[in-house]
């Protein structure tokens, strides 16, 4: 065993501690309160990997219940309210004087002045979708004013709120556990497996070699005791949960560093991440890996096209030996010690410690024919008589070769296309345009829908006529095929036709659409348009002043993306 030596060589590491990179940061200490009257436990953290998204805030668990008081930071006015169906739900943006922003989501109800102004704007504009941006005259609060009660709307699978800072000016949501909230945190990460990457392919051509990790005096080793690569340039990830103080919940680090015989090279901060480059979360984990296992593998190295650069530094003296954060070795063939080190914004750590051999071998050439290289920061065209699609500059992480296959498929109007693997991230929309190889009826021809699968689930989408293509925006690679949509969308009543709702509150439906989305629902009330919410594919309305008392008759209006329209009557006593 190599450790003693190794772990010398740890002792001198020299990079300086969280709490350090949280005094750089400069942010504000105790100026802004906990936002609920019970101590903050986290069901989620900032930077967490999540499907198209790094996590932006701090999900701060409600004990299981809905409707508990939330409370503004500090001092400041509301300036922005949105409600929609998916995402923050219901939310409010509270402006601050000293250059934030903080963010309340998945909210219940706003204050009663608040909600009051809501309505009125609803009606006023007969849209439940509400996203207004207010003047600091109309709305100004104090610290600790109740300004909502929280909930579980939008986009969320469990009642808590969703807590952000931002920077008022660039609009970037910041990491607020450096802003000095009281969190009992003493648990350190706990990295489960570390993965190694053969850099002369690229990341999705691959599956990485994995070690699974083991806990030996406050350090983690991988199960073997000197890892042989046979390339020479090699990307480094991990597996890694962080946990907290009296939650069961997953989280992420805060820092991550990486160095090879004692200098460290790579620094990841999570922190600081805009809306216009959260996407990038597909480069900075291994897409492929958590699309065919479920596993967030974080990558400590930064592939070609991901350009969040905000949250990477370089620091090694020893430019030979990175490029992005990846390892570089020449013909010395030594064993090489390698540290990791993950940190929480607690400032706990763990370690990961482990020798690296480079002995060289056989490099493996991929084939690809000109036609078929599609290349980073390069616009691509790609296409044949009956599909055409153009990639941007900015839609792919790293080059590749395009695998590309069209069958016939009897069931559609278009062969089936397979563009590339669905496990391959796309960043940007690009324009997919496919010709139907069938003669479409002239009633069917501006409803049709293009059909999307990644090999387990479908998902379908409006495609507009253009001169005998059809065409729509899309972001995956996958297989797609036309098909008809002319079926209009469903709408169910939850309670039966005729329902006395004296003692109740709420009246819900359903509306769904079997091949594409519901994307408009309206309801009337003897002839007078009435607010509904959504959430998911249920609509619901909670009786006020704008439903009489006695009998009513109701109509409801679903729209799917192709305009083919539902209307049901549904008559009730109230």
């Amino acid at each position: 065993m190599q450790w003693k030596q190794y772990l010398t060589l740890l002792a001198v590491s020299s990079f300086g501690t969280v709490a350090t990179a949280q005094n750089v940061k400069g942010y504000p200490q105790g100026y802004f309160r906990n936002p609920l009257d019970i101590p903050i436990l986290l069901a989620g953290n900032f930077g967490e990997c999540r499907p198209g998204h790094f996590h932006s805030g701090m999900d701060i668990k409600t004990q299981g219940k809905e409707n508990m008081p939330v409370h503004a930071a500090a001092d400041g006015y509301i300036s922005r309210i949105k409600l929609e169906k998916g995402g923050f739900g219901h939310a409010l943006y509270v402006t601050h004087s000293n250059g934030y922003t903080t963010l309340y989501a998945h909210l219940n109800k706003f204050a009663d002045a608040v909600q009051k102004y809501v309505a009125e704007q609803q009606y006023k504009n007969k849209s439940w979708l509400v996203d207004i941006t207010l003047k600091p005259e109309q709305f100004p609060i104090k610290q600790g004013e109740q300004i909502a009660l929280s909930g579980n709307t939008g986009n969320s699978y469990a009642p808590h709120l969703h807590f952000e800072i931002r920077n008022t000016q660039s609009e970037h949501p910041l990491n607020p556990q450096l802003f000095g909230f009281d969190i009992k945190d003493d648990i350190a990460p706990k990295p489960t497996q570390l993965a190694l990457y053969d850099m002369s392919k690229g990341v999705y051509e691959q599956t990485p070699r994995m070690f699974l990790l083991t806990k030996k005096d406050n350090t983690y080793y991988p199960n073997v005791d000197t890892i042989v690569v046979n390339n020479d340039q090699i990307g480094v990830g991990v597996a890694v949960n962080d946990y907290m103080n009296g939650s069961d919940n997953t989280l992420n680090f805060y820092t991550a560093d990486l160095s090879m015989e004692g200098s460290n090279f790579i620094h990841i901060a999570l922190d600081d991440i805009g809306y216009d480059v959260t996407r990038y979360v597909n480069a900075f984990a291994d897409y492929k890996t958590k699309k065919q296992t479920g596993e967030w593998v974080q990558c400590l190295f930064q592939m070609d096209g991901n350009k969040l650069d905000t949250i990477y530094s370089y620091t090694t003296p020893y430019r030979k030996y990175t490029e992005h954060g990846k390892l570089e070795f020449s013909k010395n063939l030594k064993a090489k010690p390698v540290e990791i080190k993950l940190t929480d914004a607690a400032g706990n750590t763990a370690t990961i410690a482990y020798y690296i051999k480079y002995i060289p071998g056989q490099k493996e050439k991929a084939q690809c024919s000109e036609e078929n290289k599609m290349n980073v920061f390069k616009e691509e065209n790609y296409g044949n008589p009956n599909i055409s699609f153009t990639l941007g500059d900015d839609a792919l992480y790293e080059n590749l070769c395009m695998d590309f296959k069209q069958t016939p498929d009897a069931n559609s109007y278009s062969d089936r296309f397979s563009i590339h693997k669905p496990y391959v991230p796309v960043h940007s929309y690009f324009m997919l345009r496919i010709k139907p190889n069938k003669a479409i009826p002239f009633k069917e021809r501006y409803k049709i829908a293009l059909i999307y699968s990644d090999g387990k689930t479908e998902s379908g989408s409006a495609a507009t006529y253009d001169e005998g293509w059809y065409k729509t925006k899309v972001r995956d690679f996958g297989e797609y095929s036309l098909v008809s949509d002319v079926t209009p969308p469903t709408i169910v009543p939850l309670q039966p036709n005729g329902t006395d709702f004296t003692n109740l509150n709420r009246i819900s439906f359903t509306a769904k659409d079997a091949l594409t989305s519901v994307k408009s629902f309206t309801a009337e009330i003897n002839g007078n348009w009435i607010c509904f919410e959504q959430s998911g594919d249920t609509f619901f309305y909670d009786f006020d002043e704008h439903c009489p008392k006695g009998k009513n008759k109701m109509v409801l209006t679903a729209v799917d993306e192709n305009n083919n329209e539902h209307k049901l009557t549904y008559t009730f006593t109230r």
